[in-house]
């Protein structure tokens, strides 16, 4: 599919959740099996090679994407949850927000050294869930081999955040 066919398919509501945003609904693609399918292949394939032993796949429809992504790649799949979700030990990271800061966590035994790791999210927007998963995943001992996307907010500046974390993007949104 090219990024136009994949554009098509996810659903602009203008002011949600709150007025002067346009969220991206992707669900009209997740119900396209064609174009669910041509997704994952367009997320996974630059990591083919790479000898990706596990997909980290942040909450929640990071998921989504990350479980087939994993199943794609034989690697194993990893949650990166809110805070509070995982019943077992754990490993967290805070990140600032507009106003505050919010936690993600991981199991403790969920990646390590030796573990070739590709970070999954549905929308890369500015970047500050993608860079506390990425800062979780590295201190931990794991091998960052790079984070992947379906649709990128480019507006929003999140890629800079990643620092020199290798992006892939499928659908681009440029300057609004």
């Amino acid at each position: 599919m090219t990024e136009d066919q994949f554009k098509s398919l996810i659903r602009e509501i203008p002011d949600w959740p709150e007025p002067g945003v346009s969220f991206k609904d992707i669900t009209p693609l997740l119900a396209d099996p064609d174009a669910l399918a041509a997704a994952v292949a367009a997320m996974a394939e630059p990591y083919v090679a790479e000898g990706i032993t596990k997909v980290v796949g942040i909450e929640a429809r990071g998921f989504i994407f990350a479980s087939v992504i994993a199943y794609s790649l034989d690697a194993g799949f990893i949650p990166i949850r809110k805070a509070g979700k995982l019943p077992h030990d754990i490993h967290h990271q805070e990140y600032a927000l507009e106003y505050g800061t919010d936690r993600i966590e991981v199991h403790s035994d969920a990646v390590g050294p030796g573990d070739r790791v590709l970070i999954v999210d549905d929308v890369l927007a500015t970047g500050g869930t993608g860079k506390a998963a990425i800062d979780l995943i590295e201190n931990m001992g794991a091998e960052l081999r790079g984070f992947t996307v379906l649709a990128e907010l480019e507006f929003l500046g999140g890629r800079a955040r990643l620092g020199e974390t290798e992006v892939h993007t499928v659908v681009h949104y440029g300057p609004a």
